[in-house]
């Protein structure tokens, strides 16, 4: 009897050890669940990698012996919205860490991002320790169609532990930045015409796809080119168009009436010129960084875009965006602070970083809010997210620790 009940006795204690080690609660002087009305002395309560319940430290009941993690701010992780992180590295190095961009031509959108992330890349680290849990990356813009992107969380030893969607878009670029990159290439007509070519290729392949369902023999032979091409004229996946300047953003929006297909702008610079045409076209952009470098196809880009975007009631969300230069990346909660700073509203731009870039990414049933099911990615400020002296205190992601550093 006495056995039974010390058996009995070291359940419950191992029991209540598993209970500590899978939970925690995170308590914050202001906690933005993005999910309504901004929660002032609030507790986060995590359990399992989910978040288990959220609310006033008053009615969440915190378990005995939990560990309990304060901070001045607590958001959901951020996440970016554009970027080539994973595929480029912080060393710069062709051959090495630049996967990003294939230059031996202009068209492949067969290749896939995947196959070449690097989930150890030290850049990764760093933008986790800012706060960023989530990428949508791959390849990059330069090239008619660079490649295929995916969405990451930003922890795990491999592509397998951190993938969250393997094929998410196809990147396309219109400008003049594609003829730099390929000498075969001249005019912004010239760039157009061939994206145009190859969709009607797709369209061709479509429709033996389609005879094929009822007679094999007219089943196409294979084509990976055109596997993903027709994929987005089906709206399995969707266009992702970099489209700086008002020629080439006219000319996506073209292509997309088109031709029908799920169109997302990135860049976008001269947006804030064509905002009429780009909402009638019900189209979402992912904003240029807001510091990007003014030269060239982003000659005009304006600290106000985000800001009349907003204003003019259309979807969008911040990127790190890509640099030509080491390391390749910013800080995307710090183009967002200036966007802030210039006439956007300050919970639009923290809903650009989480919940809004989680819709139109289509992870928001994951993340993007602090709300019961969803994965714990959370970040704690010692102030606030968009002051440049506040520091990361914390960084959680799928209900486990991967920085607890100051940054």
């Amino acid at each position: 009897m006495l056995r039974i009940a010390a058996l009995g006795c070291l359940f419950l204690v191992v029991s209540a050890l598993n209970v500590q080690a899978q939970t925690y609660a995170i308590k914050g002087e202001k906690v933005y669940t993005m999910n309504g009305s901004v929660l002032t002395n609030a507790v986060v309560l995590v359990r399992d990698g989910k978040i288990a319940e959220v609310g006033p430290a008053n009615r969440v009941r915190i378990p005995s012996g939990v560990e309990v993690t304060e901070a001045k701010v607590v958001t959901p992780g951020f996440i970016d919205a554009r970027s080539v992180v994973g595929l480029a590295g912080a060393l710069n190095i062709q051959g090495n860490d630049q996967d990003q961009l294939e230059r031996s031509t202009p068209f492949q959108p067969e290749l896939r991002a995947f196959d070449a992330y690097n989930a150890r890349e030290t850049l990764i680290e760093w933008i986790r320790e800012l706060g960023v849990t989530t990428l949508h990356t791959g390849h990059g813009p330069g090239a008619i169609a660079s490649g295929q992107t995916m969405i990451v969380k930003t922890t795990g030893d491999t592509i397998n532990e951190a993938l969250v969607d393997s094929v998410t878009m196809v990147a396309f670029t219109l400008g003049t930045s594609v003829s730099g990159n390929y000498s075969s290439i001249g005019s912004r007509s010239r760039t157009v015409a061939m994206l145009r070519a190859e969709f009607i290729k797709a369209q061709a392949y479509n429709k033996k796809l389609q005879d094929g369902k009822e007679d094999e023999s007219k089943l196409p032979t294979r084509d990976l080119r055109m596997e993903i091409m027709s994929k987005v004229l089906n709206k399995e996946v969707k266009a992702l168009i970099t489209a700086q300047k008002i020629t080439e953003i006219l000319a996506a929006l073209r292509l997309q009436e088109e031709f029908g297909f799920d169109l997302v702008l990135d860049g976008a610079a001269e947006s804030y010129l064509v905002l009429d045409e780009i909402k009638a076209a019900g189209v979402p952009v992912f904003i240029h960084p807001t510091m990007v470098r003014t030269g060239g196809e982003t000659q005009n880009a304006s600290w106000e875009t985000a800001g009349k975007l907003h204003q003019a009631g259309i979807p969008f969300a911040f990127t790190a965006g890509f640099e030509g230069y080491v390391p390749k990346t910013r800080v995307v909660h710090y183009e967002a602070a200036i966007a802030v700073a210039n006439g956007l509203p300050y919970e639009a731009g923290l809903n650009a970083l989480t919940l809004g870039s989680a819709k139109l990414l289509g992870i928001d049933n994951r993340v993007g809010s602090l709300e019961r099911g969803k994965d714990a990615d959370i970040v704690l400020f010692d102030g606030d997210p968009f002051e440049y002296l506040t520091h990361t205190v914390g960084v959680m992601i799928n209900g486990q620790w991967v920085s607890k550093n100051v940054r």
